[in-house]
């Protein structure tokens, strides 16, 4: 629970600070708090259909939902230097908290709703309203996000 709170807090900070989050993954309301989707899988699940993914050349299969790193030493080429900072300014500020202290402070944010044993979409605008962002910079943001994942999208096409 601490990596995927981590990560989240991360996500969030960087969407507000730039207006893209770092893993660019679905925020969702679970009854813990908000979390990642598709990396709370991963650490859930484990391989699975998903064998060749990236996030096993870094992330131990989990083992009763607990994960660790694989290398003391990963590449960090796929993030910018800022994200590396911001990921360690998350990791100083949160780090030290357990997995409760995380949870409730997460329960904290205003976008985290209770799903009731379920999970509930969180979206981003949300989070920049809540902020102080007015429609128009939201707008503008959604704009530049959907850019990036058409051309994400068009990278992904193997011709």
């Amino acid at each position: 629970m601490v990596l995927i709170k981590l990560l989240y807090w991360a996500d969030r900070t960087a969407l507000i600070k730039r207006g893209l989050p770092i893993t660019g993954d679905k925020m969702v309301s679970m009854p813990h708090g908000p979390v990642l989707s598709g990396i709370l899988d991963l650490i859930n699940m484990g391989v699975g259909e998903e064998e060749d993914h990236p996030w096993f050349e870094y992330i131990s299969e989990p083992e009763r939902y607990e994960v660790c790193s694989k290398k003391t030493e990963p590449e960090t080429d796929e993030c910018s230097r800022w994200e590396l900072l911001l990921l360690d300014e998350i990791d100083d500020r949160l780090g030290h908290l357990n997995k409760w202290a995380l949870r409730a402070l997460s329960h904290e944010l205003p976008e985290w709703e209770d799903p009731h044993g379920s999970s509930v979409p969180i979206d981003p605008a949300e989070i920049l309203r809540a902020e102080g962002r007015s429609s128009r910079e939201i707008e503008r943001i959604a704009e530049d996000a959907e850019e990036l994942r058409f051309f994400h999208r068009l990278r992904a096409v193997k011709v």
